[in-house]
């Protein structure tokens, strides 16, 4: 691990700049220039054709589906869209792209010039997009033997059915003035861009395969310079939460680099999930070392402005109103709904409600109970397999008065386990709350004979004390007991 100073203390002397890369790969049926189909996973290297390999005497035709994508997202993000543009050939050579070049957008770009704003801990934040562009995914590499990384590895393996898939890249412009919330306002901006790209419906926007991930610049200055510092460029960081990490750790680096005098060096790096770090990639080109030119074996694209106006008319509701929507829809005060919103239930809170729960039932289980598994298992919440609709089953079986709050919470475990829907768990693991009140009645009988005390403090009017019973009858019954009809019992028999 590099030497790194104390992130708090770091903020007393450096200013930190952010810049984020954003790659979306689009939900087309198709790849981006061929009829291959864009698919994630499959037998390796079955979705692959001499255009998508880059074979000579293949040409190339625009999906124009992608291209309404694009087009779609940049209005979404507050962007011109170009009236006439091109695709380029970024030249490079990676195993996994046999063309030797991307075919990519350098100069001119499908939408620029755009803008979103972010709420972060009650302040506002204006981050600018510098553009969003079209470009084809790279196969993808894996390397067998050693850390799993190229070096030190025995071999590799290269899939290409990844190469050709449509991309859009969404750049900022630098990101400055978030100070020590940095790292919380990247998080939140490509939170952002996930529930956007969602409700556009132009991506499954999962991070963990891969379909949406962010490239982290980050830059320290001494604080009070116009002038930014050297950036490194964390590569396809693929969580919002090792979005945070990753940009929080490189803050401390770089400033221990700084600190002691030395120089950052301009590359790309690795983020290591394991513990929060970065390490080395290699030296970080400049656009003039791609040496970019115009893609000869395609046409120029020039939307029509009619044609964008149609497409603007399909725009979903805006994140900011549709969040003033459903805080007013749910009725929840605006710390309530904060937590919502920070804990990123949003989504999965509005399907539950859709699923048929009460909003303070879908909020009490995803920013709670699940919110405090998907820590402790270091995932997203939307990671957790188990969805709104069965969630908003748990909710019902508990309306229903078939399994209490705690007897839903083993609901939830065998749900997260892969054991079914939450009424097949129920059955499996026989948890129904039990109300028979022959059964209730004897459990009662014997606590109240093994806490004669309590039963008389009970008895000469201090109910509260009722509680220390009931705790005991419920846990005799392995928490299945109805818990109000046990309540009842205790009261009835003491009174």
């Amino acid at each position: 691990m590099s030497a790194t100073v104390d992130y708090d203390e770091l903020l007393t002397r450096y200013e930190p700049a952010l810049g984020l890369e954003v790659h979306v790969e689009l939900n087309t049926n198709t790849k981006m220039f061929c009829g291959c189909a864009n698919e994630f996973g499959g037998e390796p290297n079955t979705h692959v054709c001499p255009v998508c390999l880059g074979l000579p005497g293949s040409l190339p035709v625009i999906n124009g589906k992608a291209v309404e994508s694009a087009i779609r997202i940049g209005l979404a993000l507050n962007c011109e869209i170009a009236q006439w543009c091109r695709m380029a050939r970024k030249n490079y050579f990676y195993p996994d792209m046999t063309k030797n070049f991307q075919t990519s957008q350098y100069d001119e770009p499908i939408a620029f010039e755009g803008w979103v704003d972010l709420e972060v801990e009650g302040k506002t934040y204006r981050v600018e997009i510098e553009r969003a562009h079209m470009e084809e995914d790279a196969g993808k590499a894996t390397h067998v033997g050693g850390s799993g990384r190229i070096q030190g590895a025995d071999y590799s393996l290269i899939d290409y059915n990844r190469a050709g898939v449509p991309l859009i890249e969404i750049v900022t412009k630098p990101i400055r003035g978030a100070g020590e919330k940095a790292p919380e306002v990247a998080k939140a901006y490509v939170a952002h861009l996930r529930e956007l790209m969602k409700a556009l419906g132009v991506s499954d926007v999962r991070m963990e395969q891969g379909s949406l991930r962010c490239d982290a610049n980050v830059s320290l200055a001494p604080i009070g310079s116009e002038t930014l510092g050297t950036r490194t460029e964390t590569k396809n960081v693929n969580s919002l939460r090792s979005v945070e990490r990753a940009i929080r750790y490189e803050m401390t680096r770089q400033a221990a680099i700084l600190d002691d005098g030395g120089k950052v060096r301009q590359e790309t790096r690795h983020f290591h999930e394991s513990d929060g770090t970065t390490s080395s990639g290699r030296s970080k080109e400049e656009a003039e070392d791609y040496r970019y030119f115009a893609e000869p074996d395609l046409m120029p694209i020039a939307p029509s402005r009619d044609w964008v106006e149609e497409l603007r008319a399909t725009l979903p509701e805006p994140p900011a109103e549709r969040r003033a929507r459903l805080q007013g829809e749910w009725g929840f005060s605006d710390i309530d709904f904060a937590a919502v919103v920070n804990s990123g239930a949003l989504g999965m809170v509005e399907d539950t409600v859709a699923a048929g729960a009460s909003p303070a039932s879908a909020r009490k289980w995803w920013v709670t109970e699940l919110a405090r598994r998907a820590n402790e298992a270091g995932v997203e919440l939307d990671e957790l397999a188990i969805t709104p609709a069965q969630v908003a089953g748990v909710q019902a079986l508990v309306d229903e008065g078939k399994v209490n709050d705690k007897l839903a919470r083993q609901v939830i475990d065998g749900v997260l386990a892969g054991e079914g829907e939450p009424s097949e768990v129920v059955e499996k693991r026989g948890l129904v709350v039990v109300s028979d009140e022959g059964a209730l009645s004897a459990a009662v009988d014997e606590v109240i004979a093994a806490n004669p005390d309590v039963a008389d403090k009970i008895r000469s009017g201090k109910v509260q004390a009722a509680g220390a019973l009931i705790g005991q009858v419920m846990k005799a019954m392995r928490g299945q007991a109805d818990a109000g009809k046990v309540r009842e019992l205790v009261l009835s028999k003491l009174s």
